[in-house]
């Protein structure tokens, strides 16, 4: 009323003052409301004697009183009914909230949200419907909550963001159903791959920018962009790349090489990004001395250090001190002192860009594995990922051994993902091991199609399963055919036979040859098993028994060898074998160089009515150059067949040079011959094959210019070689001779494109025989699946 009277009198007062003043006057009326206006409404306040609430169906009224908060009979301000009011709306139940005072009578009017009836999406092919419903929140019969749904669209999006499309649009929609329900609809509009444009480094001046790229797993958009997915910008790839390269440069002694940056920019456009590394190389650091030093008085520093395999002037390299700790403490389980750590200790020389290092022979804590706890693993049985331990539970606790074992078992390939970690046990002194395990899908079917220049095309299919039964057993069963090739292949393999670090191993095997190349056709039965054992690091020794039944049908005029040979029907050879295989490439000092070694023999006569000694001799030694742009590559390969007991071997028994030993001929194109001289080999001309051959093979690969992403790559290659040797030449045909008997060297020279396809490395050969005999058969063009050494 105060302030009723007071408004009154200003207005008679302003009809007496002049128009002049009236301004003043109104301004100091409308400011004297305003002032007065929220005292009223503070000091308003309701007593309600009941509280009824309105249009809830599936909650309860006694839940939207407890959020209301307000009692029966409770004095409560316009601000206390403000906070009922948002306490009710924030519990996300109801679409809208009424607060209506009537007289003594609260009334709360609701409306509830909405029951999700269904989730579903809408355009998406990239990702399927049972990985977008395991990333979303919202699920059929829960209440609908339009904040939840706008979350999922963003995970949505974000999930599509890591697939390199992150142009994709994703609008939740509601459609409403009978009895408060609606289907909730994701509509996607994926958009297309946001692809990495350009690759480069910046701060490189030892390595180039093409070597660089093809050290990390981003690749730039190429040619072959619809076909490969590491062309799309993935930050978690990013990350790995840094971690590749910071590996690939301290391998080669650039200890200080650092990434200063990484910079992934967006195309203007946004359909690229333009990722660039900085990087600081710093110098290439080598060995210096390499001492001993033992503070445990049972460990002989000297016989410790006699065990190193690494020297001064090696170029340093983590792995290698790795590989030396590891084989020091091997050494000292062997002499059974237990708990025997060793310490690197890292000495600079700056002024010669080395570093001295001293491994300390010290003892650790005493500290045992009380046991081995392995879990994840449905299918693959518990024994299998135990025997990735070289410790079980009672042994010393060794961390190192503990990683290893680690990188063992997530190189089986068994699993998407394996944590290996240890955690104290029941004591200080005891540890246990924790091994958790993702199972992932180990068997493949594959159909394909098969070509080469000697067979033609093919077709072929092929079942594998590396886990078969969750043993950890390999089982393999392939069928190929082309047009001059069948084969039909079953293997198997038991890589821990009898639970001990020997492989077992059982092949089978069919195969039909339709010659193309010669008058004659093949059928070959063969099967045969073997175990193979580590003899030391770095070699491995295979002993087998093997039986094959050869037979040769004529399919065209023959010669008399090999009509003669023919004659003999069904030949069954049994043997017994070894081979001794000697490899560096994974554990040599060198990480760009590496040589493999195999030689083998077989004893056929035990059993069957083949009886000779065949032996086998392979070398390959590879190397990469000018800061490993250029691969040079030299392959050796000998063979001697030696008949025992008058036994005649037949063409199916000796060697015959195909393409993988000797480019520039064509698939028993050189060597022994028969032929008749009266048609000058028109009518029979019949690779015979030698008992004996030697080949040597030369190549350099190197870089064509071209962006790797291509992955085209060319090659030079010099290949020398001979097969020659028979046992008599008493069954040849009247008319007919044998030439090219004698160990005449053949010399061919070529080029070579090399290209890495989504379908497979493949390999284009041109070539010329700088020195070949009058009968050999030449080829100057050749495709053939490429192979890495």
């Amino acid at each position: 009323m105060l302030t009723k009277s007071l408004a009154a009198a200003a207005i008679r007062a302003a009809s007496r003052v002049p128009a002049r003043r009236w301004c003043v006057l109104f301004l100091f009326c409308v400011t004297l409301g305003i002032a007065s206006a929220p005292s009223d409404a503070l000091a308003q306040s309701y007593r309600f004697g009941s509280v009824s609430v309105t249009g809830n169906e599936r909650v309860s009224t006694g839940t939207v009183l407890s959020y209301a908060g307000i009692g029966r009979g409770q004095t409560v301000s316009a601000a206390e009914l403000n906070d009922a009011y948002q306490r009710i709306l924030a519990s996300g139940l109801f679409e809208s909230v009424d607060l209506e005072p009537r007289g003594g009578t609260l009334v709360i009017n609701v409306v509830e949200f909405p029951t999700v009836n269904r989730v579903s999406f809408e355009g998406n092919r990239r990702l399927k419907d049972e990985d977008l419903v395991a990333l979303v929140q919202s699920r059929p019969r829960y209440v609908f909550s339009p904040s939840k749904a706008e979350a999922d669209a963003q995970l949505i999006a974000e999930a599509y963001s890591q697939t390199g499309r992150i142009t994709a649009r994703v609008t939740p929609r509601i459609i409403r159903l009978s009895q408060n329900r609606v289907d909730l609809v994701f509509e996607i509009f994926e958009g297309g791959n946001t692809e990495i444009e350009r690759v480069s480094f910046v701060g490189n001046k030892v390595y180039s920018d093409s070597r660089l790229r093809r050290v990390v797993d981003s690749k730039q958009a190429g040619l072959l962009r619809q076909l490969i997915r590491k062309d799309t910008y993935n930050d978690e790839r990013l990350q790995a790349d840094q971690r590749i390269l910071t590996d690939f440069y301290f391998s080669r002694g650039y200890v200080d090489f650092r990434i200063t940056s990484v910079n992934a920019e967006l195309a203007r456009e946004r359909d690229g990004y333009f990722v660039t590394f900085n990087v600081q190389e710093g110098q290439q650091f080598k060995f210096g001395q390499i001492t001993t030093t033992s503070e445990i008085p049972e460990a002989d520093a000297a016989e410790f250090q006699a065990a190193l395999r690494i020297r001064p002037g090696v170029v340093y390299s983590p792995v290698l001190v790795e590989n030396s700790i590891a084989r020091m403490e091997r050494l000292a389980i062997k002499k059974g002192i237990n708990f025997l750590r060793v310490e690197p200790r890292i000495t600079r020389d700056e002024r010669n860009l080395a570093l001295d290092v001293d491994f300390v022979l010290t003892r650790g804590p005493r500290i045992f594995v009380e046991r081995i706890d392995i879990e994840g693993n449905t299918t693959t049985l518990d024994r299998v990922i135990r025997r990735q331990f070289k410790v079980v539970e009672g042994d010393p606790f060794n961390p190192r051994e503990i990683r290893e074992s680690a990188e063992r078992i997530r190189a089986l390939g068994y699993f998407g993902s394996a944590d290996v970690n240890a955690r104290e046990g029941s004591r200080p002194d005891q540890v246990v091991v924790d091994v958790n395990v993702d199972e992932t899908t180990t068997g493949s079917l594959s159909l394909g199609g098969t070509y080469s220049t000697a067979s033609g095309f093919g077709l072929a299919a092929s079942f594998r399963e590396n886990n078969f039964l969750g043993r950890g057993q390999q089982l393999n069963f392939s069928i190929s055919g082309a047009d001059s090739d069948k084969n039909y292949g079953l293997s198997f393999a038991e890589p821990a036979f009898l639970g001990r670090d020997v492989k077992f191993d059982f092949v089978l095997g069919y195969r039909e040859t339709d010659n193309n190349f010669a008058a004659y056709d093949t059928e070959t039965i063969n099967a045969g098993f073997g175990l193979t054992f580590p003899i030391a690091e770095r070699s491995t020794l295979n002993v087998n028994y093997g039986i094959k039944q050869t037979d040769i049908t004529p399919s065209g005029a023959l010669g008399g060898v090999i009509s003669a040979e023919a004659t003999e029907g069904a030949v069954l050879a049994s043997w017994l074998g070894y081979e001794y295989s000697f490899d560096s490439r994974l554990t040599g000092l060198n990480p760009n160089a590496g040589v493999l070694l195999s030689f083998g023999q077989d004893f056929a006569g035990v059993g069957g009515s083949a009886k000779y000694i065949l032996t086998k001799a392979e070398a390959i030694a590879q190397t990469k150059i000018l800061n490993e742009e250029v691969t040079l590559r030299a392959t050796f390969q000998g063979g001697a067949i030696n008949p025992i007991d008058n036994f005649s071997t037949r063409v199916t028994d000796r060697f015959l040079i195909r393409n993988s030993s000797m480019r520039g001929f064509e698939p028993d194109g050189l060597g022994p011959r028969e032929i008749d001289v009266a048609t000058n080999g028109a009518s029979v001309n019949d690779a015979l094959g030698g008992k004996y051959f030697a080949t040597a093979q030369f190549e350099a690969e190197f870089p064509l210019g071209l962006p790797a992403e291509y992955g085209l790559s060319g090659g030079l290659f010099y290949d020398v070689g001979t097969v020659w040797g028979l046992d008599g030449a008493s069954n040849v045909a009247a008319g007919n001779v044998i030439v090219n008997d004698g160990p005449d060297l053949r010399h061919v020279v070529g080029i070579s494109i090399f290209w890495d396809t989504p379908v497979g490395p493949l390999r284009f050969n041109w070539s010329h025989a700088l020195r070949k005999e009058t009968f050999d058969k030449e080829q100057k063009f050749d495709l053939t699946i490429s192979t890495d050494f």
